[in-house]
């Protein structure tokens, strides 16, 4: 492959040579300009505004125009001389996980070759460190008149590198995401993570661009005159209300029968259902209290016979009757106790009061009977 690019790239102190060269390719089938009319091909020709003549490639260089519209001639040997470091450089300024770089920024893709062989060493111990580390490098180059940003990773045995866009050429994404405030429930995520892995995982080297098939098939068939235009089948964009859950459920079925999963296997529906959670048991009520929980949560006789189940719903309703019985006949003669007790303190109050005041009004007598009494007199 042709190097596009000769340089070095700077490890610290180690300086390893290398080449750059295109480690991707387009395959994109190019149209040229005609004219309608005739068929005849429109070209584009560099034209001086000056002299109004035609100017070969190797008379036109580069220039910056100014704000006048006057033009600076600059040449690739100014370029070179430019203080730079990464004029001819590729210079690794850090080593970083490779989740931390974002996608976004990848832009062209390059291999990096050894260039001779002394370059062999270094390459190779670069090389094995990436792998180690499971990290990737971060440089810096200048490639075609300004400054780059890249990355170098391991591609088998081989050291590529991404051109990446620096971090303030990527946008941010104003205004891109929904306006609209939309709740996705748990049914229809269920029902996409099916589709998901229905679908599975695909090798991406089996993948290929249909459209560039096509339209080679097309020429080659206008070219031997016997091209017959089909109508494409195109479903109207825009503007259809769909039933995203039957959607996702015929997508589920589809994916399904693609991969040949047929009759049982893929099913009439698809076999994702939300799931649905039994609400809890309602706890038996107790009616009167006279009959017990067991009884209430009997099962049913099957069949229309008695099971022993229902046996036993008697039986303990029976006990509980009796058990009541037995509680109200020994509430009755605790209460009696109860009042017999109570009448034997009021009776003994009450005797207790009258000696009380018989022993009160003896002494009232007594002290009466004292006074009335007559005196007797001292003798002289």
């Amino acid at each position: 492959m042709r190097s596009i690019w000769n340089g070095a790239i700077s490890f610290g102190l180690v300086s390893i040579p290398i080449k750059l060269v295109n480690a991707t390719e387009s395959h994109s089938i190019s149209f040229r300009q005609i004219h309608l009319a005739d068929g005849g091909r429109i070209r584009y020709r560099k034209v001086c505004e000056l002299d109004g003549e035609e100017v070969p490639g190797a008379e036109i260089g580069k220039g910056y125009e100014e704000g006048d519209g006057s033009i600076i001639p600059i040449t690739d040997e100014d370029l070179g001389q430019l203080p730079i470091a990464t004029a001819r450089t590729i210079e690794i300024m850090s080593f970083v996980p490779a989740e931390e770089i974002d996608p976004l920024q990848m832009d062209a893709a390059y291999y990096i070759a050894a260039n001779g062989a002394t370059a062999a060493k270094p390459y190779t111990l670069l090389r094995e460190a990436l792998k180690r580390s499971r990290k990737v490098a971060i440089a810096k180059y200048a490639l075609r008149g300004r400054e780059r940003l890249g990355m170098l990773r391991v591609v088998d045995d081989v050291i590529a590198m991404h051109g990446l866009l620096w971090p303030d050429e990527i946008r941010e994404p104003e205004g891109v995401a929904p306006e609209a405030d939309v709740s996705v429930r748990e049914a229809e995520l269920d029902l996409a993570d099916a589709l998901m892995a229905t679908l599975g995982e695909v090798e991406l080297s089996s993948l290929h661009d249909d459209y560039r098939e096509a339209v080679e098939a097309m020429i080659t068939a206008k070219a031997g005159g016997a091209f017959e235009p089909a109508e494409a089948v195109v479903e109207p964009a825009g503007g259809k209300v769909i039933d995203l859950m039957a959607a996702l459920e015929k997508s589920v079925k589809e994916a399904k029968a693609s991969r040949g999963e047929t009759g049982a296997e893929a099913g009439t529906e698809a076999e994702v259902r939300p799931i649905r959670r039994k609400a809890a048991a309602a706890a038996p009520k107790a009616v009167g209290g006279k009959k017990s929980t067991a009884a209430a949560a009997a099962p049913k006789a099957v069949g229309g016979k008695k099971s022993t189940a229902a046996s036993a719903k008697k039986t303990a309703s029976g006990a509980t009757k009796k058990t009541t019985a037995a509680a109200k006949s020994t509430k009755t003669t605790k209460s009696a106790k109860t009042a017999k007790t109570a009448k034997s303190a009021k009776t003994a109050a009450t005797k207790s009061t009258s000696a009380a005041a018989k022993k009160t009004t003896a002494k009232k007598t007594a002290a009466a009977a004292k006074k009335a009494a007559p005196r007797k007199r001292a003798s002289a």
